[in-house]
């Protein structure tokens, strides 16, 4: 289903397919204490291992790993994911991560999680992406809204971190609400703290 490794570009971002030569920008994203913190990866990083990962990507058709780079100048700013996917029921999930708080509020999670999502509906011919977002990230929650994902339910005391236990929100979107808004719907709250995202 994701053997078509796309370029998708837009107004800010250029999403391509990861390789080895985005092994620097990955290493950044999975040693960024606050991306580890948002993301919930507890485990330490090898550099030998993120380099494999990365270069081993291609090969894969049951996923579609794609970099996020700045479309201005290039710069490395995250990973968007779909994977585990089911092909009977023509679903997948959805992660994403940006480097730090260098990269946020600049509007490149939106525009690459809209990029993927039109991808993923509009050419892979998916019914349903879903994801989960812990309940202390409320900026991504914010976006996953934004975007069109609708909340499902909330794993409880999904992630322990730091000594304390954090709850996952389920959320996702279907093709026939994609087909409705293409990403836009109309919001019910503004941001976290009033500001608004691109």
């Amino acid at each position: 289903m994701f053997s078509d490794k796309p370029t998708l570009t837009g107004e800010r971002v250029v999403l391509c397919p990861v390789g080895p030569e985005h092994a620097d920008g990955l290493w950044k994203l999975v040693t960024d204490p606050e991306t580890r913190r948002l993301t919930g990866s507890h485990a330490p990083a090898d550099r030998d291992a993120v380099t494999r990962w990365y270069a081993s990507r291609r090969a894969h058709d049951d996923r579609l790993d794609l970099a996020i780079c700045d479309a201005g100048d290039g710069a490395y700013v995250g990973e968007v994911v779909l994977n585990e996917l089911d092909p009977e029921n023509l679903a997948c999930n959805l992660r994403i991560a940006l480097i730090g708080p260098r990269a946020y509020g600049k509007g490149y999670g939106t525009e690459a999680i809209r990029l993927t999502l039109a991808h993923a509906f509009e050419e892979a011919g998916l019914h349903r992406v879903s994801l989960e977002v812990f309940a202390f990230n409320a900026r991504a929650h914010h976006v996953y809204e934004k975007v069109g994902f609708v909340r499902e339910g909330v794993l409880r005391d999904a992630l322990r971190w730091d000594g304390e236990w954090h709850d996952a929100i389920v959320m996702s979107v279907l093709a026939p609400d994609w087909k409705a808004h293409r990403g836009r719907p109309a919001l019910s709250s503004p941001a976290p703290g009033g500001e608004e995202l691109p």
